[in-house]
């Protein structure tokens, strides 16, 4: 038998996350153990299976993909405010998908699915044209110069995004980082597939990291896109 070879360190995908695998509180790990089966989804690298939402969610609605919910406190929210719509929440931090995971259980949130893994993995899955929003809430900003290849908010990602968002669908992203914030408009505006949307008021929940970066007197800027 012949053994293939494993591909070269280069050929792999650069990761934009920190892997984090804190430990669960009890009230977590009970929420995770208890609902995880119904409303979680684990995104396997390399794994290309056509993602069926109407069949994730049992019902054909708009489906909203949040990229990095952190502690889900905003995804909740939005998704009790939310009823008519999907959404579809992934994240690396267990103990952040062990809290959506509480707070669906204590809301009763029907239209909420927590997928585990890497977020660009799980956009591959989707179908073209099969989201109505997806929002990039203060992901991480790679800081330093020789890190942003890291960064989310990347042309190539830009593009399948944008690809995934159906006409008139929406990619809004926000960050606390001015520089990531330039850097962010620049990718966005480069797109030719989509269009800057005025700077209007939103309903858009403060967020942990949000909160944070605002105590520490870091502007907040949001940036909302929309699929021509």
């Amino acid at each position: 038998m012949t053994e293939t070879a494993a591909p070269p360190a280069s050929a792999r995908p650069i990761r934009t996350f920190h892997p984090r695998r804190g430990r669960m509180s009890a009230r977590h790990a009970d929420a995770h153990a208890e609902l995880w089966p119904r409303y979680g989804l684990t995104v396997v690298d390399g794994d290309r299976t056509p993602l069926d939402l109407p069949e994730l969610f049992g019902r054909d609605a708009p489906t909203i993909l949040e990229i990095g919910f952190g502690m889900g406190d905003a995804t909740a929210r939005m998704a009790a405010d939310d009823p008519e719509r999907n959404y579809l929440g992934i994240e690396v931090h267990t103990p952040g998908i062990g809290n959506l995971l509480a707070l669906v259980g204590d809301l009763g949130l029907v239209n909420v699915r927590v997928a585990q893994g890497d977020a660009m993995q799980l956009v591959h899955r989707l179908a073209p044209g099969a989201l109505n929003a997806v929002h990039v809430y203060f992901p991480d900003p790679w800081p330093k110069a020789r890190h942003h290849k890291r960064r989310l908010i990347q042309p190539a990602n830009v593009a399948l995004l944008r690809e995934r968002l159906h006409p008139g669908g929406v990619l809004h992203c926000a960050t606390d980082w001015p520089e990531y914030a330039e850097a962010m408009a620049e990718t966005l505006e480069a797109d030719p597939g989509l269009r800057r949307l005025p700077a209007t008021p939103h309903n858009r929940p403060e967020t942990k990291f949000e909160r944070r970066g605002a105590a520490a007197g870091r502007p907040i800027t949001d940036l909302r896109f929309a699929r021509i």
